[in-house]
C-alpha cells in the first residue's frame, strides 16, 4: 500500500512481487535481473557498433553475473559486518537474506574481466572501458530494488520529499536509494557519451566511470545511515573510506590514458 500523510510519502510496498508459496519473486530480484538484461543490451549495441562477435557476450555475461554476486556478497560480509559473518561463515552463502556491497562487486568485475581476457584474448582496457558503461545502469536498477526492500536507509529529514519507510520506523528519511539511482543513470548516460567520443583512448572511459561513480557514493554517504556494524574511528563512514581509493584510481587511469595517447607516435 502506498499513501501520503501530511507532506511525507509513506512507503509500505511488499518487497515480494509474486508469492507462489514454493517460490517468491521479489521486486529486488526482478530489478537485479533487469539490470543484467539492460547491461547485455548495451554491450550488444557496443559489439555490433564495433563489428565484434555478439555471441561472445553469452560467456561474458556469465562472468559478470558470478563476479557481481560473489564480489558484492563478500564485500558486504567481510567489510560491513566481518565479526558476525566470520563467526557464522555459512551465513556468507545466504544471499537471499540480503547484503551486497558495490565496492566488492566492482573489484569482482575487475578481476573477472582479467580472467575473461586471459581466456578470450581481448585487450584488458578495451573490456574495462566498455563493460563499465552498463555497470552504472545495473547499479541504478539495484538501488531501486533497495528502495522496494526498504533498505540502505537515508538519515531523517523534514524536507517534503522525505519518505517514511513504515516497515522500518515512522521517521521521514531521505530516499537516498532514489538519489543514488538517479545519479547512476546520469553516470551511465555520461559514460556512453564519453565512449562515443573517446572510445579509442584506452582507459579513459573506465577511469571516468570509476571516478564519477564513487564520487557519487562518497557524497551520498552523508545522507545514509551508517551500514558498517563497527566504528572505524574516523570522521567519514566506511563507505566513504572505501570510495576514496576508487576515485583516486579513476583519476590515475584518466591521467595514464592521456599520457599513453600523447606518447604514441603521430601518424
Amino acid at each position: 500500500m502506498l499513501i501520503t500523510v501530511m507532506e511525507h510519502l509513506i512507503w509500505n510496498i511488499d518487497p515480494i512481487l509474486v508469492d507462489f508459496g514454493f517460490l517468491k519473486i521479489r521486486w529486488y530480484g526482478l530489478l537485479f535481473a533487469c539490470g543484467f538484461v539492460g547491461s547485455f543490451l548495451t554491450m550488444q549495441w557496443i559489439y555490433q557498433r564495433e563489428g565484434k562477435n555478439v555471441e561472445e557476450l553469452d560467456s561474458l555475461l556469465w562472468y559478470m553475473v558470478v563476479a557481481t554476486i560473489v564480489g558484492a556478497r563478500l564485500g558486504h560480509t567481510l567489510i560491513y559486518d566481518p565479526g558476525y559473518y566470520l563467526s557464522h561463515p555459512l551465513k556468507i552463502l545466504a544471499v537471499w537474506e540480503g547484503g551486497l556491497a558495490s565496492h566488492g562487486a566492482t573489484l569482482g568485475i575487475i578481476l573477472a574481466l582479467y580472467l575473461y581476457r586471459r581466456k578470450y584474448g581481448d585487450s584488458y582496457f578495451w573490456l574495462l572501458d566498455r563493460v563499465s558503461i552498463p555497470t552504472a545502469l545495473a547499479g541504478a536498477l539495484i538501488r531501486i530494488g533497495n528502495f522496494f526492500n526498504s533498505e540502505i536507509l537515508g538519515i531523517p529529514t523534514q524536507h517534503p520529499w522525505g519518505v517514511v519507510f513504515s516497515r522500518i520506523d515512522h521517521l521521514p528519511r531521505h530516499p537516498v536509494q532514489l538519489y543514488e539511482a538517479f545519479c547512476y543513470l546520469l553516470v551511465y548516460a555520461v559514460s556512453l557519451r564519453i565512449y562515443t567520443l573517446r572510445g579509442n583512448q584506452p582507459g579513459f572511459t573506465f577511469g571516468s566511470f570509476i571516478a564519477m561513480l564513487f564520487s557519487v557514493r562518497f557524497v551520498l554517504e552523508y545522507f545514509k545511515t551508517e551500514q558498517a556494524m563497527y566504528d572505524n574511528g574516523l570522521a567519514i563512514t566506511t563507505g566513504q573510506l572505501l570510495s576514496v581509493p576508487f576515485v583516486l584510481a579513476g583519476i590515475a587511469c584518466i591521467v595514464w590514458s592521456f599520457r599513453t595517447r600523447e606518447s604514441k607516435p603521430a601518424g
